[in-house]
């Protein structure tokens, strides 16, 4: 016999009457929403120092930050009639009324930091003012706040916290291993310090000092203690002509195409001064890279914003770490066009170095049978360098040389992105689609075909022009001008819009993918005069230097890197 099913049986919960709770509750609970980790805390501390008007700022820690955080500064401190009310939550300078929300030009404003941070660990403060003759020295725990008290100080304020998270152990038990956590304060530090290259950053840990930041005026050292040197020396300048904003201002660094990340953990913004974070604005990011990444990396750097404080929203999340923007999609696309721009000038002149050409000229192609050494000439300048196609190697690249180095070109990538920019410059209206002599059929599956049917409107814009020709059946008519397509692998194409991962915008996908399954492959020989016409069409390109799918074009072996191979240096 089947036994019947029961449902298990639940005590119900009786609600009392509403109340207010109590001191000590109130606090645990916006502590929980603020300090959760003791990079939290540092972030707290650090950023009333900036408030203060530091121009010194040291974080000793103990333990990663379990034992000890001490956050030490030279601001103008605090009175000593306001020392207890600075420990009291919603206590704060930076407001005096509800309307100032909507223009904060402070990094602190909610008055929960120095109260969240007591209410979950042993708290003591000494501050002072330039004309105090003493300072006056302040300790809390939980709701507790004792008695101000004088102390020797000097001008500015020191708070000391320890023993985090003793009354709350089950967040303790939540925290990682000192070395991970102070790895979180370190890298939170450093960033942050990108923002105040005027003032003087020293993380100390265990008692050893782990960095010192000097004030500098050169962005570049303080890019290479956050990034790493060599890192810091792929970072290109945002292109300030097309950074223009209408009200405000906007700078900064990014990655040149190739070296990138496996992750967006580097792609750092600061609006105002705020390290922050904004889903829109890493979209441009993916907007500004597009086809010049490669599909799952990401580019890496810091942008910089500086808006009017009443178009900035930050009082979104208690950490102070997410924003709003008035004009959001404005300044996504300042962001997105200054990154594509910086990034297409770069790429034009890594072009330039590859091939040998002066900007604004074409590239010069040497005759097949002249000589690329001659001991009886002078040395070789850059005008007179020119290049010579050599032959195809593998049926994959071309190989061509200047007389100082050698260039292969890989084929597809490089006609991959001829005809992107074709299909780009179609749907930008610039050209017209050239009809083919005789029309190319095809047919399809019956999936393959609904997916040809969601993107066909998409392929007209491109300048492909294709058209239903029966059952499952469809016929291409004409491409974008100057496309110069071969046969059109449609099985290809559409399982490549099938599996590529959907980061980036749909045209860009469906155009990439076109390109892609309709040009020269590899293991095609090309003869010598179309493999010289692959790399002067290149030059055309807005970016020469990568297919669509942000593979490289083109590597240039120069003689110093031949030598290396040959152990000769």
């Amino acid at each position: 016999m089947t036994e019947a099913l029961s449902t298990p049986s639940r005590e119900l919960l009786v609600v009392g009457s509403i109340r207010e709770l109590d001191a000590v509750t109130i606090g645990q609970i916006a502590a929980g929403e603020i300090i959760d980790r003791p990079a939290s805390v540092v972030k707290e501390l650090v950023e009333n120092a900036v408030d203060a008007g530091a121009q010194r700022i040291t974080v000793n820690v103990s333990g990663g930050g379990r034992d000890l955080i001490e956050v030490i500064d030279d601001g103008i401190g605090i009175a000593a009639e306001d020392l207890p009310l600075a420990m009291r939550r919603h206590a704060t300078s930076k407001l005096t009324a509800a309307g100032e929300l909507e223009s904060i030009a402070t990094l602190g404003f909610r008055g929960e930091g120095l109260a969240s941070i007591a209410a979950v660990a042993r708290t003591r403060i000494v501050s002072r003012r330039q004309h105090d003759a003493v300072g006056t020295q302040l300790q809390a725990h939980a709701e507790q706040i004792g008695v101000a008290e004088p102390a020797p100080s000097p001008v500015g304020t020191c708070v000391r916290v320890t023993a985090l998270f003793e009354n709350v152990p089950v967040r303790r038990e939540y925290l990682r291993s000192p070395g991970a956590e102070f790895n979180r304060i370190s890298s939170w530090l450093s960033s942050f310090a990108l923002a105040y290259p005027d003032i003087a950053f020293t993380l100390r840990h265990d008692g050893k000092d782990v960095w010192v930041m000097p004030p500098s005026g050169d962005e570049r050292e303080r890019l290479a203690m956050v990034f790493g040197r060599q890192a810091a020396e792929r970072l290109r300048p945002l292109d300030a002509a097309a950074a223009s904003i209408l009200r405000g201002r906007l700078r900064g660094f990014v990655s040149e195409p190739g070296y990138d990340r496996p992750d967006r953990r580097m792609q750092l913004l600061f609006v105002n001064g705020r390290l922050v974070r904004s889903a829109i604005l890493a979209g441009a990011w993916t907007g500004g890279y597009a086809t010049y990444a490669m599909t799952g990396r990401h580019p890496y750097g810091v942008i910089f914003l500086d808006l009017p404080p009443n178009e900035v929203d930050s009082n979104v999340h208690p950490t102070k770490s997410e924003i709003r923007l008035r004009y959001a999609a404005q300044i996504f696309d300042a962001v997105r066009r200054s990154i594509a721009a910086t990034l297409a000038g770069h790429a034009k002149t890594r072009f330039f170095e590859h091939t040998g050409a002066l900007p604004g000229t074409a590239i010069s192609f040497a005759p097949a049978e002249m000589a690329l050494f001659d001991e009886s000439s002078p040395p070789m300048t850059q005008a007179d360098r020119r290049l010579r196609v050599l032959t195809q190697l593998d049926r994959t690249f071309v190989l061509a040389a200047d007389g100082e180095a050698l260039l292969l070109v890989d084929q597809h990538a490089a006609h991959e992105r001829i005809a992107y920019e074709s299909i780009v410059a179609a749907a930008r209206g610039r050209t017209t689609t050239e009809p083919l002599m005789v029309a190319q059929v095809i047919e399809l599956d019956a999936a393959r075909s609904a997916v040809l049917d969601r993107t066909i409107d998409l392929l007209r814009e491109g300048g492909l022009e294709i058209e239903p020709f029966g059952v499952r059946t469809y016929r291409i008519v004409a491409t974008p001008f100057g496309y110069s397509a071969r046969r059109f692998d449609v099985a290809g194409f559409i399982d490549d819009l099938t599996e590529e991962p959907k980061q980036r915008d749909v045209r860009e996908r469906v155009w990439a993918s076109l390109a892609c399954h309709s040009v020269t492959v590899a293991g095609e020989r090309l003869a010598p005069d179309e493999m010289t016409t692959l790399v002067e069409r290149l030059q055309t390109c807005e970016n020469p230097m990568h297919c669509p799918h942000g593979r490289p074009t083109m590597v240039r072996l120069g003689a110093a890197e031949i030598a290396r191979l040959f152990k000769r240096v």
